[in-house]
């Protein structure tokens, strides 16, 4: 079943190139996931682009999940695996 989050993220190929967007804006899903990973808040990324809904956080965040294969992740699984890739090799 898809997660109706999912029809937020749409491509356009005259915007961005066809890289997936927020509902048809020239805001692509990978921009929103930058300035999550470098540390901004959802509330900072809400009031710097007021345009974006709580809802397509949500999406951009799912939508990454499903492209990297996971749809959920304990905090064991995440801190086995950082491990696993931090060991040196023997």
């Amino acid at each position: 079943m898809t997660n109706p989050l999912l029809a937020r993220i749409t491509s356009d190929p005259a915007i961005f190139g066809g890289k997936p967007i927020i509902r048809g804006q020239r805001f692509a899903v990978e921009h929103l996931l930058g300035y999550l990973s470098a540390g901004m808040s959802e509330a900072e990324l809400l009031e710097q682009f007021p345009f974006l809904e709580p809802d397509d956080v949500k999406a951009a965040l799912l939508y990454a999940g499903k492209l990297s294969g996971m749809t959920r992740m304990s905090g064991a699984a995440v801190g086995a695996a950082s491990e696993e890739a931090e060991a040196p090799a023997r």
